[in-house]
């Protein structure tokens, strides 16, 4: 086995040492191997002038190997054969110098920092050239910077004048400041945003200039902002900068910019509240609707951001495919007025889909479809209803039941009801308006067949969910969620061999009747919004997720207020059903840090608790923690880690804890076309509150529990589709928390394949 690896490992540095990075280098050229930049100010990050360089080096795999490069110097001088074609179409060609690309990147590092305010910069390019490569630095020496001595302001226009008046808190220019051409043109679009809030619909950034007088002999400057009158053409006569107010409001549905004639010539209309309603046929929404997700109010100052609070209400609505604001200038008297069209482009009211997957229980492979049918509009108020049926059957291993069912089968339906809107009583229209709440209904069913067991699952929900108008966060508050667990049938082996023997409570309590009647809240932030649908990051972002629940309360505090007889168990009941009570409370954190355009660094921490307490001992297994799997400790095959320093027993119920913690460190590079990779460490574990005969060694110690934090480490490949995420994930073991010590605790230092590795797909990134 040794003598293969180191086989291979040099037939790996033979091949990349025999194709020279400079294969395919011209006589007389230069590969461009590497670009540095240093200044002599520490304000001035090179980080922030790479962005200036006109020619960079042939890109790094983890920022280390120049992997695409030595791919492409794989292929042959003949371009015509199709392995020289394919070598060159996955690799890089190499970078030739140029000293044009140097002198423009030099130019552009100079502008940049003469405009950070040290304007007698200078940039010098130097080479070092080794054989046919060529190293390039630039050295950038800022000089001092120039300072503001004096601010002025030169606006005719009084009206806009008291307007930057009271907002005068908000700027961005001081006396003192660093004469920063970028924070003046931050205050350009400030102050452009500012007005755009308060009616000056046709103001823009250009409208402000700066003028600045420097003092001779010193590194100060006399600044001037300019306000230029308004001119709607070049010739015209200068006057002040009209301000708009909202005049008429129209709605017009089933919109189609291709037909003519418009709906407004051809179609029926209604007014209701003062609004004309245009529409072809009958009208697809009911008129409140239309009016309630307005927030462009006739004879109210245009202001921008209700124009995208318009688009925001409208946006959540499923039945609209597209909404659009069309305006129209109009002068009455004195007043400029806008008159906006709201064009409504309906969707789809109705739709049936079909899923076919492939399932995979720890090793037991079966097969999934279901039926799903959809109505966007049911009320004709953009209620959602969606109907779903669903099927699966998987082969079981390892258990013969005494009547003949040797297989799994489930058989489930659920239905849901979404309304886009908060639909709560005794709430103002103004707060249903300041919270754009979906409000959702939700009813579920599934019948499940084992070997062992039957178990029919049912529950009930209604919950919130709404978000902030940058859709950075996320909020869902679950009032209610009912869920009852019904065990018609238990296979006598199973039931004499693992639940009456009394050795395992944890198992005996989730192969019993449950009644669960719970509400929580959780809270998602996320830095960068919610645009990226494939989960990659752009820049330097970070999430946090919150989410607390519980559980049997109420239920709990009835049964004490009316003294109800406890079962033979010593729990109380709910119509003859026990219930769960207990609280669970998670937090996690990630970030993303931006190293260059090819790779990134991602960090992830997370922890949570769960407490059964009152009528329970345990938390359902529904509830439960468990470690191990493609977005826990990746060493690990999934739910197979812990608790605490526990092996298992070969149950997957056994391996489960109310404690998590989990900490993940993944370096993510570009490789080639849309493929990624990634290396990674993990670490992490479950555990206990009380202490379990079934789980030695999983209750959690402050004195030990740090001891029992497994690790593990790996890489992944991703296939970045753009609209999803295919990730494979190869982990190994580093510290096994199941040893005390020896060999088997730090399998890193001696890694058997078969023992420590463990392989994850998945879709979407970790974290």
């Amino acid at each position: 086995m040794k003598v293969s690896r180191f086989l291979l490992l040099s037939a790996l540095v033979w091949m990349f040492s025999a194709c020279s990075s400079t294969k395919f280098v011209p006589e007389g050229a230069y590969l461009l191997d590497d670009v540095h930049i240093y200044t002599n100010q520490k304000k001035v990050k090179p980080s922030a002038l790479s962005l200036y360089l006109r020619q960079t080096p042939n890109a790094k795999w983890f920022s280390l190997i120049k992997t695409q490069l030595y791919i492409y110097n794989l292929s042959g001088r003949d371009s015509t054969k199709w392995m020289n074609k394919m070598l060159r179409r996955i690799g890089d060609a190499p970078v030739i110098y140029s000293d044009v690309e140097t002198e423009r990147s030099r130019v552009e590092i100079t502008k940049a920092v003469q405009n950070m305010g040290y304007m007698s910069a200078q940039v010098d390019a130097v080479r070092n050239v080794k054989g046919k490569k060529l190293k390039l630095s630039y050295w950038v020496n800022t000089g001092n910077p120039y300072i503001v001595r004096t601010l002025h302001y030169d606006i005719q226009d009084e009206k806009i004048k008291e307007y930057l008046r009271r907002d005068s808190v908000a700027t961005l220019l001081s006396e003192g400041m660093l004469f920063d051409v970028n924070v003046l043109d931050k205050e350009r679009q400030r102050i452009t945003d500012y007005l755009h809030r308060n009616g000056y619909y046709r103001f823009n950034k250009e409208f402000i200039t700066y003028t600045a007088d420097t003092v001779r002999g010193t590194y100060q400057a006399d600044l001037t902002m300019h306000l230029s009158p308004f001119r709607l053409r070049a010739d015209d006569e200068p006057r002040p900068h009209p301000q708009y107010t909202i005049g008429e409001v129209s709605f017009i549905t089933d919109y189609d910019a291709s037909s003519t004639p418009a709906v407004t010539e051809t179609g029926d209309s209604i007014h209701y509240k003062g609004y004309p309603i245009y529409y072809n046929g009958k009208l697809f929404l009911r008129p409140k609707v239309l009016t309630d997700n307005l927030r462009i109010t006739p004879g109210q100052l245009y202001a921008e951001q209700n124009v995208q609070r318009t688009y925001a209400n409208f946006g959540r609505l499923p039945v609209l495919k597209y909404t659009s604001l069309r305006f129209a200038e109009r002068q009455q008297g004195d007043s400029a007025k806008l008159d906006v069209d709201v064009l409504l482009t309906k969707n789809k009211h109705q739709g049936i889909s079909l899923e076919v997957e492939g399932t995979n229980s720890a090793g037991d492979l079966g097969a999934a479809v279901s039926v799903s049918y959809q109505n966007r509009n049911v009320f004709k108020g953009s209620e959602s209803f969606l109907l779903k049926l669903r099927g699966a059957y998987e082969a079981v291993s390892g258990f013969q039941s005494s009547i003949g069912q040797d297989n799994y089968t489930e058989i489930g339906a659920e239905t849901s009801i979404n309304f886009p809107r908060f639909m709560f009583p005794f709430l103002t229209n103004n707060f249903r308006q300041r919270i754009r709440a979906t409000t959702e209904f939700g009813l579920q069913y599934s019948y499940q067949l084992r070997p062992e067991f039957s178990r029919i699952v049912t529950s009930a929900s209604w919950s919130y969910r709404w978000g902030s108008q940058s859709r950075r966060s996320q909020h869902r508050v679950d009032l209610l969620d009912i869920n009852y667990l019904y065990m018609p049938y238990i296979d006598p082996d199973f039931k004499a061999k693992y639940l009456d023997n009394d050795q395992n409570y944890i198992l005996k309590y989730n192969y019993e009747d449950r009644f669960i009647l719970r509400t929580g809240y959780s809270f998602t932030y996320n830095s960068a919004g919610y645009a990226p649908v494939n989960n990659a990051t752009v820049g330097n972002t970070y999430t946090v997720r919150f989410n607390i629940e519980s559980a049997g309360n109420l239920l709990y505090g009835i049964s004490n207020l009316f003294a109800t007889p406890k079962n033979s168990n010593g729990e109380y009941t709910f119509l003859n059903i026990p219930y769960a009570q207990y609280i669970k409370g998670d937090l996690d954190f990630a970030k993303n840090y931006v190293i260059d355009g090819r790779n990134s660094l991602a960090f992830h921490v997370g922890g949570g608790i769960a407490v059964p307490y009152g009528n329970a001992s345990v938390v359902p297994f529904e509830k439960r923690y468990f470690s191990g799997g493609a977005n826990s400790v990746r060493g690990w095959s999934v739910r197979s880690l812990g608790p605490g320093s526990f092996a298992g027993s070969g149950n997957f119920l056994d391996q489960s804890g109310d404690i998590k913690l989990d900490f993940s460190l993944e370096y993510r590079t570009r490789l080639f076309w849309k493929f990624r990779g990634a290396v990674f460490v993990d670490a992490g574990n479950i555990w206990t509150i009380r202490n379990y005969d079934s789980q030695p060694g999983g209750q959690f110690r402050l004195d030990t529990f740090y001891k029992q934090i497994a690790v593990a480490y790996g890489v992944g490949l991703r296939l970045d589709l753009d609209f999803f995420i295919l990730r494979f994930d190869g982990g190994m073991k580093a510290i096994n928390p199941v040893y005390d010590s020896g060999k088997e605790r730090y399998p890193i230092f001696n890694p058997k394949f078969g023992r420590d590795f463990a392989f994850h797909f998945a879709v979407g990134y970790p974290f």
